[in-house]
């Protein structure tokens, strides 16, 4: 189907208002499989953690996490935390480095981002800064699998056809972050979530999960 017929230009530059039902048994199984991962690796991840937090707080001025929001299922704003990987007042100086911006659509990404500090570099790399988030799918926010959540600026540029990736919960792994993460385009993001809004079942989420170690391992396309 081509892009153009998926479009439905009631949802550009709004959140959807409408979320379309899913399967019951597999809506149920996944929550189940939600609550069993996340609530296992938030356990199993603790000592990491404090080992994080420990490192953040000395390597650079300022608070162990960056709290921010994000956008998840039918447009709905949920807080999104992460370990902090950049300097403090980072946000604030977006606006001097938008000109070297490497993406085309509401994505800002530059591999070479001054904001990021040293530490930041090695967390963003094997998504460590990622963690807390497990924390989000165990409460209900987001899912181990799914399109990842964007922020509320970037949906305010969203046409139709990206509208339709907040249909479904948010997500810790998706098909592009283990197809390329930043090394592919926004285009191509998002169009990998529609490939998943299609194939959506227990396999398909089983079969990404397992595919997402070596992913986050060879750290290609993280910055």
């Amino acid at each position: 189907m081509s892009q153009n017929a998926l479009l439905d230009p009631t949802l550009a530059f709004r959140p959807v208002s409408r979320v379309e039902p899913r399967h019951v048994p597999y809506a149920t199984a996944k929550r189940v499989m939600d609550l069993l991962g996340s609530g296992t690796l938030l356990l199993l991840l603790g000592p990491l953690f404090l080992l994080i937090a420990a490192a953040v707080r000395l390597t650079s001025r300022g608070p162990v996490f960056y709290r921010s929001t994000r956008v998840g299922l039918g447009g709905r704003e949920f807080p999104f935390v992460k370990f902090r990987s950049m300097y403090v007042d980072a946000d604030r100086t977006l606006i001097y480095l938008d000109a070297l911006n490497e993406k085309d659509g509401p994505i800002f990404k530059i591999k070479s981002d001054p904001r990021i500090t040293p530490l930041g570099r090695f967390l963003r790399k094997y998504s460590l800064d990622e963690l807390p988030q497990i924390l989000s799918v165990f409460v209900g926010d987001m899912s181990l699998v799914g399109p990842r959540p964007p922020l509320p600026r970037e949906v305010e540029q969203y046409d139709g056809f990206a509208m339709q990736r907040l249909s479904v919960k948010p997500g810790l792994t998706c098909y592009w972050q283990v197809m390329g993460r930043s090394d592919l385009d926004f285009q191509q993001w998002i169009e990998l979530d529609h490939r998943y809004l299609r194939e959506m079942s227990l396999l398909t989420d089983v079969k990404l999960l397992l595919r997402t170690p070596t992913a986050v391992l060879r750290g290609r396309g993280a910055y």
